[in-house]
């Protein structure tokens, strides 16, 4: 079944292959497609806080979404929800770390505070979901559990070529960004 295109995805595309492959020689079209369509995503404002409480609210808190995440001890219902709960948190990890690194706090926290994490925390554990998603490796997630694992493994480096294709569309297209995510 083939699904419709974002309309910004090729463009997305070309940016993300621009500074992932010709400047940092990262040439796997499996990362470069799968960050680019992130970019489509979260470029929809809600798509950003989707992990929801059991009121339907937005879950924000580094914390809480672990908590949502977790099939034993918190509130996730199947492994299947923790995969899915653990891909959002990388991928929210990777564009808020990457797009939007002002929005978190430059220290660590003694403790994670609701709707606070620090930039370092939240790599840490952006690092471990991709980690965890690669791990489901069977049936139907067995073909895209090894980008899964690159992501982990390179997550820095995606991070660094999210900073370039965010400085990139700073000077092309000025004020396509919004300054801060909150």
């Amino acid at each position: 079944m083939q699904t419709e295109m974002h309309p910004l995805e090729p463009f997305f595309q070309q940016m993300v292959r621009n500074n992932y492959a010709g400047k940092l020689g990262m040439h796997d079209t499996a990362i470069t497609q799968y960050v680019a369509r992130l970019l489509c995503e979260f470029s929809e404002a809600d798509k950003l806080y989707k992990v929801r409480d059991e009121e339907g609210r937005p879950i924000r808190a580094l914390d809480e979404m672990l908590q949502a995440a977790d099939p034993v001890h918190g509130s996730a219902p199947s492994f299947d929800a923790e995969r899915a709960v653990r891909k959002h948190i990388g991928d929210y990890a990777l564009f808020l770390s990457g797009m939007y690194p002002e929005s978190l706090d430059a220290a660590p926290p003694r403790r994670l505070r609701y709707g606070h994490q620090s930039y370092e925390e939240l790599v840490k554990v952006g690092k471990e979901s991709y980690y965890i998603v690669s791990q489901f490796n069977l049936e139907e997630y067995a073909d895209e559990a090894p980008m899964f694992r690159r992501l982990s493994g390179w997550f820095d480096r995606c991070i660094y070529g999210l900073r370039l294709v965010r400085d990139d569309l700073a000077q092309s297209k000025p004020g396509f960004l919004p300054e801060r995510v909150n």
